[in-house]
């Protein structure tokens, strides 16, 4: 599951990455992304700032409507549920990223471990998109069933990794191509164990669904 990642490269540098357009209106973003703030996307052949998550709106205990929480991270194999299957059939994007980071150690005491490609200053992450009341538009990021040999080490899944030969088929292909690429990263991976506390922030989200 992935709570945190790094996007270090301004927008004009992700547009010429990936053979985009920049789009329309600003984009603010920090350099780590926490769920419910600010990333990119390709979507539609443009580079654009959305929310990371899609709201989850809950109740109290009396029914009174609660703040909405970010579900990040979508599950490959619930792509087709209720939740996720119109943007999945309709709206796939690309999150371009750096590195993104696990927790790792004891509760309380746990620090960053950022996983990242080696030969890839950018790459690309699965996602999927919606506009949404809420927040406007919003994405999360396609989480594989399992790891990869690399990431195994760190946590039981990964996020979907695009090679830059299977982007078209994600954005274009059919729902079916698409699944085909729900794989674990099979490449190798650099892992930083680092001593950063894990942030509050990142920790405490609902994520995965």
């Amino acid at each position: 599951m992935c709570n945190l990642y790094r996007m270090t490269k301004n927008v004009s540098e992700v547009a010429a990455w990936f053979a985009a357009v920049e789009g329309a209106g600003g984009a603010n973003f920090a350099a780590e992304v926490y769920p419910g703030y600010t990333g990119l996307v390709v979507a539609d052949g443009a580079v654009r700032a959305m929310t990371w998550g899609f709201p989850l709106v809950l109740k109290g205990k009396q029914g009174q409507p609660l703040k909405p929480k970010p579900v990040n991270n979508a599950r490959t194999d619930k792509l087709e549920t209720f939740f996720w299957r119109h943007s999945f059939e309709e709206r796939r994007c690309l999150i371009p990223l750096t590195g993104w980071a696990e927790a790792q150690g004891t509760k309380g005491r746990m620090t960053r471990t950022w996983l990242s490609l080696s030969d890839a200053p950018l790459f690309a992450a699965a996602g999927v998109w919606r506009q949404s009341e809420e927040w406007g538009a919003c994405y999360s990021m396609v989480m594989t069933g399992s790891a990869g040999t690399d990431a195994a080490q760190v946590h039981e899944r990964m996020p979907v990794l695009l090679a830059p030969e299977d982007q078209s088929q994600w954005l274009g292909g059919s729902p079916q191509d698409a699944l085909a690429l729900c794989r674990a990263w099979p490449g190798d991976l650099v892992i930083d164990r680092t001593d950063q506390p894990w942030a509050k922030g990142a920790a405490h989200q609902p994520g995965l669904l």
